[in-house]
């Protein structure tokens, strides 16, 4: 990422690529920069509407999804970009809300999946994500522990994501698979970038958007180069926790009950 200066937010550094300076989150047609990210809250249709929004303005050579395998990318490769056709088309897909994503599928030219296998995430709860990852290890910074401060910080938020229900001795693991998969989308966004040219976009989950821990700090690693922007998306006029590029943040938050309830049950 070419690094123009520093600004202090959220108690965090976050530098500012070239593109991210040159044009605002509600401008996408603006952008000029290698990678745009599109953080969202997976069940935020405002923000799959912004999603779509933005790649229809920005016209990617490829569009990478963390909701998509690599073979359920492939299956979509012949299908007519409308909505009804995804949502025909993405049935049976292991992501369960991925018919949310049709407008957003729908404006992608060329999609890419990212998604990660269940024998790959417990592999990283395990064994560590750089046992999974592979000889790049080193350089995505796998085979580095995390500092002890950020690694209890990312504890204690995998716990209460959890709900308290699992203990918490066991959030290092959850930990190693998050870092692997932050790892592994970076790879994927490369990849891409080096197959079809830039820009590409990754449609993902806030957490993966973050500057401070998430995907573009692979990225940095290995291809400095890249000019990257991260677009964080809130609820309710409030941020998602991280750094970001930019961050939208006047979408209303939908009905989600308690998501503790999952774990109270006992019948």
């Amino acid at each position: 990422m070419r690094l123009m200066y520093k600004t202090t937010m959220i108690a965090a550094v976050v530098t500012m690529s070239t593109a991210a300076m040159s044009f605002s989150a509600t401008d996408w047609a603006d952008f000029d920069g290698d990678l745009l990210i599109l953080g969202e809250f997976h069940d935020n249709p405002t923000h799959h509407a912004e999603q779509a929004k933005a790649l229809r303005a920005v016209d990617p050579k490829a569009v990478v999804f963390e909701m998509l395998t690599p073979k359920e990318a492939e299956a979509l490769a012949v299908t007519p970009r409308d909505p009804d056709s995804m949502i025909a088309a993405t049935d049976g897909f292991h992501w369960s809300n991925i018919a949310d994503y049709a407008d957003v599928l729908a404006a992608s030219a060329v999609i890419v999946g990212a998604a990660l296998s269940r024998d790959d995430m417990r592999g990283a709860f395990t064994d560590g994500a750089a046992a999974v990852f592979g000889p790049q290890s080193g350089a995505y910074g796998l085979t580095d522990p995390l500092p002890e401060d950020e690694q209890a910080t990312r504890e204690l938020a995998q716990f209460d994501a959890h709900c308290e229900a699992m203990p918490l001795e066991m959030m290092g693991g959850m930990v190693a698979a998050q870092r692997l998969r932050d790892a592994a989308f970076a790879r994927t966004v490369i990849d891409a970038l080096d197959t079809y040219g830039s820009p590409v976009v990754l449609i993902t989950g806030n957490g993966h958007a973050r500057m401070d821990w998430g995907v573009p700090l692979y990225i940095s690693r290995v291809r400095p180069e890249l000019d990257v922007t991260s677009v964080g998306q809130g609820e309710r006029q409030e941020p998602p926790e991280g750094v970001y590029s930019w961050t939208l943040n006047g979408a209303a938050s939908p009905d989600r009950g308690d998501p503790c309830a999952v774990f109270n049950k006992t019948d």
